[in-house]
């Protein structure tokens, strides 16, 4: 570990809401990935657009910016945020095979989105599986994590290398 102590934790080594209240207003951007794994005849059935539930792409889409939205409702100590944008990109990937899910979430506030954008990812594949689960039950979800974040007192952040 870089030596950091953990923001969430107080003194008493209780877990503790952050206050953000002496921190400036910025711009803050984070960017979050992850992919639906699964076997090659399911994506073509997402590609076609014959998955029994509907369209899987756009729902899941959808359901990512819905979720960003409500993070502070799912993540006990996250502030409610007033998020002035989030994107959910979902791409095929035949090489995977599956989906590969980005999320971008961003606000001009006293916090960071980070958790914002992961959420988004997350409920994006986890709709992408419960769309497809019934031509696909051995679906896998992976490689959830942050890509990229700007803004606020610790500065910018951008992950090395390409997703797995």
């Amino acid at each position: 570990m870089s030596g950091q102590a953990l923001t969430h934790i107080d003194s008493a080594g209780e877990a503790s809401m952050v206050d953000v209240g002496d921190k400036a207003e910025t711009v803050r951007v984070a960017v979050a990935e992850g992919f639906v794994r699964m076997k090659p005849e399911t994506l073509a059935l997402i590609r076609q657009g014959n998955a029994k539930k509907g369209d899987v792409i756009a729902t899941a889409r959808l359901a990512g910016i819905m979720a960003a939205k409500q993070t502070s409702s799912l993540i006990p100590l996250c502030h409610p945020l007033m998020l002035t944008k989030v994107s959910v990109d979902i791409t095929p990937d035949d090489a995977l095979p599956g989906l590969r899910v980005q999320a971008m979430a961003k606000l001009t506030g006293r916090t960071g989105v980070e958790m914002e954008a992961l959420t988004a990812v997350s409920v994006a594949c986890l709709t992408i599986y419960d769309m497809a689960k019934a031509a696909d039950r051995e679906m896998e979800i992976g490689g959830v994590r942050l890509v990229s974040k700007s803004g606020g007192r610790s500065g910018d952040y951008h992950r090395a290398g390409e997703m797995r």
